[in-house]
């Protein structure tokens, strides 16, 4: 049975952004036992050029989102980007979460030789077959933003590693 385009995003999506929320809540437990405002941990950054914790959280979920309701044919839910809390950016996880149960397989799947065309920037659209869009462009991208968004974590002294990255994975062991 070929793998299917819907077996290489949603599994990846729900994974990716289940342990980021994980990891959301250590970094507020982190801080609660620092004694700090977690909102230093969502305003933090790896470089002066790059997004904080709280839009690295916000372009992942979006990501998720935007990629799939466009690889399904459909109009995916905006989202405002005004989360200040933690709380707050579980809560968007938790719909980005939602939104993907809703999507249906079977139009994902017949997505890999359709067009789709998505926004690059305020004034630009991009333009690739589905397979290339989600190998080339969405997969690549989440990936990069729950990383920065871990790196951030982790750099600010929260105590997770590589197994809270990778969040519950489907292994077994023996």
């Amino acid at each position: 049975m070929p793998f299917s385009m819907s077996q290489a995003s949603l599994p990846v999506f729900e994974t990716g952004l289940a342990a980021l929320s994980a990891n959301l809540d250590k970094a507020e437990a982190y801080a609660g036992a620092k004694k700090f405002d977690p909102a230093v941990l969502l305003q933090s950054r790896l470089a002066p050029d790059m997004f904080t914790l709280v839009r690295q959280v916000q372009v992942a979920a979006d990501q998720a989102k935007n990629g799939s309701a466009r690889l399904a044919g459909v109009e995916p839910p905006a989202y405002e980007d005004n989360e200040t809390t933690i709380a707050q950016l579980k809560a968007r996880i938790a719909k980005t979460l939602a939104f993907l149960k809703t999507l249906d397989a079977k139009q994902i799947d017949g997505s890999a030789d359709r067009e789709i065309t998505f926004p690059l920037g305020a004034a630009n659209k991009g333009h690739m077959k589905g397979a290339d869009y989600l190998n080339h462009f969405v997969l690549p991208n989440f990936y990069f933003h729950i990383t920065a968004a871990h790196a951030i974590m982790r750099h600010c002294g929260v105590e997770i590693g590589k197994r809270d990255f990778l969040g519950a994975i489907p292994i077994r062991r023996t």
